[in-house]
């Protein structure tokens, strides 16, 4: 079973890498839990749609150097990889974009019940982010 989740690990990641939002939607159960970076948890994949649209009008990114781990049971996943982006359009209560690009060390948990994800936790460390786009 931990080689199943794994794979729907490696493949929203690849749907993300590719901006395959729809993709992405379909491997997210229809109540999923979204756990924002230093913000709100969220529920629902239209939630889930807004939040992809509002950080793709805001931000060009590509994960690399995935690692997934997941329980013996496939419940559980946890992700670590390198996000490499550009900030593309000034984003609420953020710095002004210049088009400044990033290199972000990121944590993702998962939790998954029936092939399908049903949470999404992100961590990275935002002040890391505001020194980057600031200079």
């Amino acid at each position: 079973m931990h080689a199943a989740t794994e794979a729907l690990i490696r493949r929203y990641y690849a749907a993300f890498n590719a901006a395959d939002w729809p993709g992405m939607l379909t491997l997210l159960a229809p109540d999923v839990r979204h756990d924002i970076n230093e913000g709100d948890t969220q529920r629902g994949v239209e939630a889930f749609a807004a939040f992809l649209d509002r950080m793709n009008a805001h931000y060009r990114e590509q994960v690399q150097d995935l690692v997934v781990m997941t329980t013996p049971d496939g419940t559980r996943a946890a992700a670590e990889f390198i996000i490499q982006g550009t900030y593309l359009r000034t984003d609420t209560g953020l710095p002004e974009a210049r088009g400044q690009t990033y290199t972000l060390p990121v944590g993702a948990f998962f939790e998954v019940q029936s092939g399908q994800i049903t949470r999404v936790t992100n961590h990275y460390n935002l002040a890391d982010w505001t020194r980057q786009v600031n200079t």
